[in-house]
């Protein structure tokens, strides 16, 4: 609802006709790069927009399932968490695929291949690892992380037809954030949509492990035209917002504030310090709360994952 509604912000998909006509229709895997506070929320939103927001699935690092509310919300939801030391997580992100591989709705399973998002420290400790691997240097993003995509691949081989690969970016080079949403500024989002049926990536481990290095490099090839020319290649294509998220706003605002407001109208008519006191101490920390949930968006607040010289690869 802030993103499409209270900022207005615009998202524009460049594809062609045959893929838009496969959307909200068949099991994917999506690859979407991780260069932006609120790339997940333009992801989101096209999911919405293509009535599969309630059965998307993301490979989720583990830090997120202890964000109160949201990440309660996604363990119930069947999100896969990860801690991204692959010896510790390979047991629970093959057991969570599995559970997927028979869901009885249309799904949309996000992976971030990255791992991280794109910082200059970590996009030159990448490239570090690049050159030692013998692979080409990428300019917009970091060398992907194979071990996840490929045993999706392995583990959802029979219910996922197709790989979505999603390149974003934004117009006039903004850089938006949860926050710029929030205060209702607008933005222009891009999202370049190519589709790779399933059969045509390779299934052994190695060789589908080099698809993923070749997609990045494509990825990096469509980041600098769109720098260059400002648009991307396809048809443009600009799914209608949906009232759904709007209604179901205004529901939940009316069921949970009207008592809350009529609640803090009471205590302030009480005349009582102490119960005002105690509501606006209730209200500070509910506005800190939201405040350090916003935090976890920040790129410049983000992990460390990713900085260490060198370390374990995968």
């Amino acid at each position: 609802m802030l993103l499409e509604w209270w900022s207005g912000t615009e998202c524009t998909l460049f594809s062609d006709q045959a893929t838009v006509n496969t959307f909200g229709k068949e099991h994917v895997i999506i690859i979407l790069n991780h260069n932006f506070e609120i790339d997940f929320l333009c992801g989101w939103t096209m999911t919405e927009r293509f009535g599969v927001l309630g059965s998307s699935k993301v490979l989720a690092k583990r830090e997120l399932l202890y964000v109160p509310l949201i990440g309660w919300t996604w363990y119930f939801l069947e999100i896969v968490f990860c801690k991204r030391k692959w010896e510790e997580d390979r047991d629970t992100v093959i057991k969570g695929l599995k559970r997927l591989s028979d869901y009885p709705e249309y799904m949309w399973f996000l992976l971030y291949c990255e791992g991280t998002r794109f910082t200059e420290t970590k996009h030159r400790i990448s490239m570090e690892v690049a050159e030692s691997k013998g692979l080409p240097k990428l300019k917009y993003h970091l060398l992907p992380r194979t071990k996840g995509f490929t045993t999706a691949v392995q583990c959802l081989r029979g219910t996922v037809s197709a790989v979505y690969d999603v390149t974003l970016n934004f117009r006039g080079n903004k850089n938006p954030s949860l926050l710029g949403i929030l205060y209702g500024k607008k933005y222009e989002a891009d999202m370049c949509v190519r589709r790779f049926p399933l059969e045509d990536i390779p299934q052994d481990e190695k060789e589908a492990a080099n698809w993923l290095h070749k997609l990045y490099q494509e990825k990096d090839a469509l980041q600098e035209m769109y720098n260059q020319e400002g648009i991307f290649p396809g048809q443009q294509f600009k799914p209608p917002r949906r009232p759904w998220t709007l209604l179901n706003f205004l529901f939940w605002a009316t069921i949970l504030l009207s008592p809350l407001f009529t609640f803090g109208f009471g205590v302030f008519a009480s005349g009582s310090p102490l119960l005002i006191l105690a509501f606006l101490g209730l209200v500070g920390a509910a506005s800190f709360g939201v405040r350090r949930l916003i935090g976890v968006t920040e790129i410049e607040k983000g992990s460390s994952y990713g900085n260490q010289e060198f370390k374990k690869k995968e």
